[in-house]
């Protein structure tokens, strides 16, 4: 791995950090190639009863890097090459998905886009009160993808996951807290300590039995996840070719609205 991802071990519970040393926290190929990296390590890790994902202390994730110039070179790659490098984002998140531990997101600041994938990909989020979740992507021209779709239903139901994908509605922490998109809220600076207190919580428990009880929970709420997000990929690879995904891009970049046409 790269210096972008930290991780540290303490008895039972690791902590995984990830820095790309800007504000934006963003998610580029490379970091999404580390952190699927650091979460493959704990998928055989009898050892371990709970893993923490956390960001910066100041912000989580704006999101995937849309100036990564990797991800530029993917968009403009082959429809072959292309479909393998835009499985990085889902596999990332179903890596983490896949720990055998529990996992417990800590997140301050702002959890957008690809970043919000990555958290309801963990089993538990603890957030900072002024934290801020939020969807854009379709008003960037793009589906949700990454398999978060599901993800979203589970948590939330699915009134609420189209009102958090479809119409893109920012989400403050307490009324994710009231939806049960987050699982506790705490002041600002303080997700990373309440995090550990449940990962110490989690590692008084029989380690086996926990994560037996983990792996039930998900097969029963998930069951479908793989048929609905099947199409992911395809969908996101089809808008690409837009006007509108162009125009919502640029309208990002400009810092305007978009005009959309709906070709």
């Amino acid at each position: 791995m790269s210096t972008l991802v930290s991780t540290g071990i303490d008895g039972r519970i690791a902590t995984v950090r990830f820095d790309t040393g800007t504000r934006a926290n963003a998610l580029s190929q490379q970091l999404m190639q580390d952190l699927t990296e650091a979460a493959l390590q704990f998928h055989d890790a009898p050892d371990i009863s709970a893993v923490i994902l956390t960001g910066r202390a100041d912000q989580f994730s704006m999101g995937a890097d849309l100036k990564d110039p990797a991800g530029t070179a993917a968009a403009k790659s082959s429809l072959r090459e292309r479909r393998i490098l835009l499985r990085r984002g889902p596999r990332m998140c179903e890596a983490w998905e896949n720990i055998d531990a529990l996992t417990i997101c800590a997140i301050e600041g702002w959890c957008v886009g690809g970043g919000a994938a990555l958290a309801t990909s963990c089993d538990l989020r603890v957030a900072a009160d002024n934290a801020m979740f939020y969807v854009p992507e379709v008003e960037r021209g793009m589906n949700m993808s990454w398999g978060s779709i599901p993800r979203f239903v589970a948590l939330v139901g699915p009134a609420r996951a189209k009102r958090i994908a479809g119409l893109c509605e920012k989400v403050d922490a307490s009324t994710a807290l009231a939806w049960g998109l987050y699982d506790h809220v705490v002041p600002p600076g303080a997700s990373v300590t309440k995090a550990r207190e449940i990962a110490e919580a989690a590692a008084k428990l029989p380690p086996t039995a926990l994560k037996m009880v983990k792996q039930d929970v998900n097969i029963a709420a998930l069951a479908l996840a793989r048929a609905t997000a099947h199409r992911d990929l395809e969908a996101f690879a089809l808008l690409q070719r837009s006007d509108d995904f162009r125009e919502g891009i640029k309208a990002f970049f400009e810092g305007r609205d978009p005009e959309f046409t709906g070709d």
